[in-house]
């Protein structure tokens, strides 16, 4: 009796094992979904750039990567490129809600344009900014001089290309909280996939306001 009873006392248990197999994929597959859900949701975003106003950093036609945790758990700093709902007035109708710029100065910074080389200078402190486009033919900015302390809570930002961006210096500071967050990464078209620098040489060394 035990050598034909074995067996059937055996395939309940394979069969046990076989449904907590199955329910621990699907316990996983369950989770793997939803934990893409909510970075998409509320961790990650992807932007169409429809300017110039980012070249030569960004190009019309790219798809960037944006950090929805800046800048709620994770600061904002200066160089960040940073994706911000329209304050008002930068947009007309049908052009959406959202822009895209680099952040040039925080709360409490002096930004002023510009010295002989063409270079802002953030509190005091000249900046080479190797990625801004030039106009041809020259090899230095040349901008209308400014001088301007940012306010408590805001943010002063300016595009990549200074000769094709209407940015704070046409409609002056952005507040911290229409941040939407920082851009990271550039997906497509998939020859453009690249890291999205901060440039930290370049900000790294500017001085807190004093």
């Amino acid at each position: 009796m035990s050598d034909v009873e074995q067996p059937r006392a055996g395939a309940p248990r394979a069969g046990r094992q076989g449904g907590k197999f199955l329910r621990d994929v699907v316990i996983i597959v369950v989770a793997a979904v939803l934990a893409s859900f909510l970075v998409k949701a509320y961790l990650v975003r992807s932007f169409y750039i429809p300017s110039a106003s980012m070249e030569n950093t960004l190009l019309i036609g790219d798809r960037v990567l944006v950090n929805e945790l800046v800048p709620g758990a994770v600061p904002v700093q200066r160089g960040d490129v940073v994706v911000f709902q329209d304050p008002g007035g930068w947009l007309t109708a049908g052009q959406g809600d959202d822009l895209i710029k680099r952040v040039i100065g925080m709360p409490g910074d002096t930004v002023s344009c510009c010295d002989a080389q063409g270079r802002l200078s953030v509190n005091g402190h000249p900046v080479d900014e190797s990625y801004v486009v030039l106009p041809p033919g020259t090899d230095r900015v040349a901008m209308d001089d400014f001088s301007v302390t940012v306010p408590k809570g805001r943010l002063w930002v300016m595009g990549d290309n200074r000769y094709d961006s209407a940015d704070s210096r046409a409609h002056g500071t952005v507040p911290v909280s229409d941040v939407v967050g920082r851009a990271f990464l550039t997906t497509w078209p998939a020859s453009r996939w690249t890291v999205l620098s901060r440039h930290g040489d370049v900000w790294d060394g500017v001085p807190d306001p004093s």
